[in-house]
C-alpha cells in the first residue's frame, strides 16, 4: 500500500545530490556519498566493495534496509525513511593493533553529533550503542575486511513506539528531539566522524586528542553492574570499571579483573 500524504511529509526522502555536494570531494570529509532507495544491508554492500578493492572514504546510505545486521548477527528492519541507515568504508592508515578503538570512536562521534543537533542527552553503552534514558537510540556494527573496516550505523529518527524493532529501544521523535530532519543529522554525524578519524589517524591510532577521556565521560556502562555475553558462549558478570588503552571493557568480577575486547553488554539494575 502506498504511503499517505501525511507519511510522505513526515518522512521525506534524502536529497542525494545535495548530500554529495556537501560531503564528498577533494576538500570535503568523504570521497563519495551514495544514496540508494533500498538494499538488504549497507554493511554487506560495502564489505563487497572492500573485497573488490574500492578505495576508502565511500559512504553508502539507504532509505530502507530490508535485512539489517547487528552484533551477534541479529537482524532488524524499520519503515522506509524513518531512520538513518548508512555505512562507511575505511582503509585506516594506522597499525592494525590500534584498530580496536575504531568502533568506540564511531559511537562517540555519532553520540556527539546527534546529541548536539537534536538536543538530547545521548550516552554510550560499550562499545558503541547510543542510549537515551538507558534506551537504545542507535547501534553501530564494525566489520574488518583484510586492510579495510566497514562501519555501519542505524539511528532511529521518526519511529513511533509501535514501530520500534526491539523492546527497550527509542527514537529521536519519541524523545522529543528538536531536530528529526535526517538530512542535517546525517551531515552532522558524517562530519564529526571524519573529524574524529582525522585526529585518531594523526595520533597514530592512539586514543589521543581527547578520544579516550571523552569516551569514558560519555560511557554509561562504566560504574555499572553488567553482564557481558562473550563470543564463544562465556558470560562475565561484575562491575565495569574502565575502558583500557586498547578500547577493551575492564570488568571487576568476584574472581578478578578481566578485559574484554568484544561482547554483548547488559546493564543490570
Amino acid at each position: 500500500m502506498a504511503p499517505d500524504v501525511f507519511d510522505d511529509l513526515e518522512r521525506p526522502p534524502l536529497d542525494a545530490a545535495a548530500l554529495a555536494r556537501a560531503l564528498a570531494g577533494p576538500d570535503r570529509p568523504w570521497r563519495e556519498v551514495r544514496v540508494v532507495d533500498r538494499t538488504p544491508s549497507t554493511n554487506a554492500d560495502l564489505v563487497a566493495e572492500a573485497r573488490a578493492g574500492t578505495a576508502g572514504g565511500l559512504v553508502l546510505v539507504a532509505e530502507e534496509q530490508t535485512a539489517g545486521r547487528g552484533r551477534l548477527d541479529r537482524s532488524w528492519t524499520s519503515p522506509a525513511r524513518s531512520g538513518l541507515t548508512c555505512s562507511v568504508l575505511l582503509r585506516p592508515e594506522v597499525d592494525r593493533s590500534r584498530w580496536g578503538w575504531l568502533p568506540l570512536l564511531a559511537g562517540l562521534a555519532a553520540a556527539e553529533a546527534v546529541g548536539r543537533l537534536a538536543e538530547v542527552d545521548v550516552t554510550l553503552k560499550w562499545p558503541n550503542d547510543l542510549l537515551v534514558r538507558d534506551r537504545k537510540l542507535a547501534g553501530l556494527l564494525a566489520e574488518q575486511v583484510d586492510d579495510a573496516v566497514v562501519l555501519g550505523l542505524g539511528l532511529n529518527v521518526t519511529l513511533r513506539a509501535a514501530e520500534l524493532p526491539v523492546p527497550g529501544a527509542t527514537s529521536l521523535a519519541i524523545e522529543g528531539a528538536v531536530c528529526t530532519d535526517r538530512d542535517p543529522l546525517l551531515r552532522a554525524v558524517l562530519r564529526r566522524l571524519a573529524e574524529r578519524l582525522a585526529a585518531w589517524t594523526d595520533s597514530g591510532g592512539e586514543p589521543a586528542a581527547g578520544l579516550g577521556a571523552d569516551y569514558r565521560t560519555r560511557c554509561a556502562t562504566l560504574g555499572r553492574t553488567v553482564r557481558v555475553d562473550v563470543p564463544g558462549g562465556a558470560v562475565v558478570e561484575g562491575e565495569a570499571v574502565d575502558v583500557d588503552a586498547a578500547g577493551r571493557l575492564v570488568v571487576r568480577t568476584a574472581t578478578g579483573t578481566v578485559a574484554l575486547a568484544a561482547g554483548d553488554v547488559v546493564h543490570l539494575r
